[in-house]
């Protein structure tokens, strides 16, 4: 008979460990006394795997204690992992979307986590042949990245610091097209700035001149439509004068 028991500090949920407990009862024929022997592994030992199945217990615990929530480091990793991809569902990231989640997060902080550490922990987790990763190999990803982010701190310390920089985020050019696209819009439209012919198109309002602007239209008026040179005769005589 075996049976599992999952125990931890309350102060220190991901301080776990498994305890595996064997019960032998004592059968007709055979020398063995009843007993109990009992093992204990640390989850530290096991698998990248193990790792982030503790992390995500150790979120699943700390929700309602005031510390970061699971569900919404997942709400971030969806919001990146649909970036720039209009056909992409949410449930999968690629490396580039990774790496711009770790850059808009502050996870890569140039010093103790580069762009180069990212990456090979990204080609770490995912698998072999694949060129995404599930949000189950997000965690195991920032499971590593945590102690390297925050040297110095627990395991447990080092996974909350690192999900509180990420939990609620979304990608940081998120409306900056917008921005940049009204700003070149208003300058194309500001007829105050046109130089050259183009000035000379509009007035001081901005309202276009129309013919006039665009071409030179000499003063054909007369006293009648065949006379063409109306006020010349005067100037003509005070020049002979």
């Amino acid at each position: 008979m075996s049976s599992f028991v999952l125990g931890c500090a309350l102060s220190s949920p991901l301080s776990c460990v498994i305890v595996h407990t064997h019960t032998h009862t004592h059968l007709p024929g055979r020398d063995e006394d009843r007993g109990t022997h009992t093992h204990i592994q640390h989850p530290f030992s096991s698998s990248l795997a193990s790792v982030s199945r503790i992390v995500q217990l150790t979120l699943s615990m700390a929700e309602g204690s005031g510390e970061v929530s699971l569900a919404d480091v997942e709400t971030a990793f969806h919001k990146f992992a649909v970036h720039g991809d209009t056909k992409a569902m949410g449930k999968e990231m690629n490396g580039k979307n990774f790496i711009k989640l770790c850059k808009d997060c502050k996870v890569i902080d140039g010093k103790t986590v580069t762009s180069t550490d990212v990456d090979i922990i990204f080609s770490k987790v995912k698998a072999k042949s694949a060129r995404v990763i599930t949000f189950e190999q997000f965690t195991q990803a920032m499971a590593e990245l945590a102690t390297k982010r925050f040297k110095g701190k627990s395991q447990e310390e080092a996974v909350q610091l690192l999900y509180g920089l990420i939990a609620g985020k979304e990608p940081a050019n998120v409306g900056v097209t917008k921005v940049a696209k009204a700003s070149a819009v208003d300058r194309l439209t500001d007829t105050s700035k046109y130089t050259g012919s183009h000035k000379e198109r509009f007035n001081e309002s901005g309202k276009g001149k129309g013919r006039s602007g665009r071409e030179d239209i000499p003063d054909a008026s007369g006293y009648v439509s065949a006379y063409k040179g109306q006020g010349s005769y005067d100037s003509k005589v005070k020049e002979d004068e």
